[in-house]
């Protein structure tokens, strides 16, 4: 008997402002390439006609330095998976446009991948240096990030239910334009991490939204947190340049908080106790503290994955694209991508 041949997937995402490809080798990850886009930081946040047209410079250069670093040939590819949505509809067009180019050109099945079932799939990218436990069926994942907060039950790699999502605004979202609020660059996540390092996490006390059972709400810490910048500022200018770093311990306590409770209420109602964290969101230390905290106390067995597959990348779409080829879930060339959609 024959030696089984390896399924080599070439992963596209293009969902926002990060242009990415990587080539996976059965579960292992052997290239992982992102090209960022810099023009947004001076308009404090992504311009979508601006995202696109970067796309299209981007597209072929990054696939092609993914193909060269993995060390193989695109006649090695066994399928090609990409990103339908959600996401940025102009960006998303030209990573859909590029996959179903390649996927005829070379006779290769084509795979649709929903970019928020990426992110809870990134748990199970191996690498080839480095030893690490997948979690284990059933599990519970919080998947935080620009645009969507949601807890997850994860059934099986193809079997995902929502059981608590956003009503408004994503946690990510809360943070980028908050710190817009104070003048910080964008995108103003890390920075607000970075600058609550040196912060009182207690010095203020902002809205945490009062939603029933597991789903989150944003928008009022948002109009919470702005009131509360507008008043002190009438009475001090120079406040936010004073207060900064409480001010991001604060915001950031405050949005961990929100998101923590729903957590363990999600834990407590489903019995699982195996608990994952997914998205850009997820690499905020406040929050990966949290988390590593609550595993302690309540005995879950906690999986984070590294940072550098918290953002967007390709090799997410790759996993999942491996997934769906074992069980012969092939996407129709007439398929277009969707800017809005939740995980089914």
């Amino acid at each position: 008997m024959g030696k089984q041949k390896d399924i080599i997937i070439l992963g596209i995402e293009s969902s926002c402002d990060d242009t990415a490809a990587a080539i996976i080798r059965n579960e292992v990850i052997i290239s992982n390439e992102v090209s960022g886009q810099a023009i947004h930081m001076a308009y404090g946040g992504v311009v979508p006609e601006l995202a696109s047209r970067a796309h299209q410079q981007n597209i072929i250069p990054v696939v092609d330095l993914a193909i060269k670093n993995a060390g193989i040939s695109v006649r090695d590819i066994s399928a090609v998976a990409f990103t339908r949505g959600p996401g940025l509809l102009g960006s998303l067009l030209v990573g859909t446009s590029f996959a179903k180019g390649f996927s005829l050109a070379r006779n290769i099945p084509l795979i649709e991948v929903n970019h928020l079932q990426g992110h809870v799939l990134a748990h199970f990218i191996q690498e080839k240096t480095v030893e690490k436990k997948n979690p284990e069926f059933p599990f519970l994942c919080l998947l935080v990030s620009g645009g969507n907060s949601q807890i997850i039950i994860v059934r099986d790699y193809l079997d995902i239910e929502v059981i608590g999502q956003t009503i408004d605004d994503a946690a990510g979202e809360a943070f980028d334009k908050c710190a817009k609020v104070m003048g910080l660059p964008y995108p103003g996540g890390p920075l607000i991490d970075k600058l609550a390092k040196g912060g009182n996490p207690m010095a203020y006390v902002f809205a945490k939204p009062r939603i029933p059972r597991l789903d989150y709400s944003f928008s009022g810490l948002k109009t919470s947190f702005l009131y509360f910048i507008r008043d002190r500022i009438a009475e001090n200018p120079d406040f936010i340049e004073e207060h900064k770093a409480d001010l991001c311990a604060s915001l950031q306590e405050t949005i961990i908080q929100v998101l923590m409770t729903k957590v363990k209420l999600a834990a407590k109602e489903t019995g699982i106790r195996t608990i994952a964290v997914a998205g850009g969101v997820s690499a905020n230390s406040g929050l990966r503290e949290a988390l590593i905290n609550a595993a302690e106390k309540h005995n879950w067995v906690m999986h984070i994955p590294p940072f550098k597959f918290t953002t967007d990348n390709a090799a997410m779409i790759a996993i999942t694209g491996y997934y769906k080829f074992l069980k012969g879930e092939f996407a129709s060339h007439d398929a277009v991508p969707y800017s809005r959609v939740t995980i089914k």
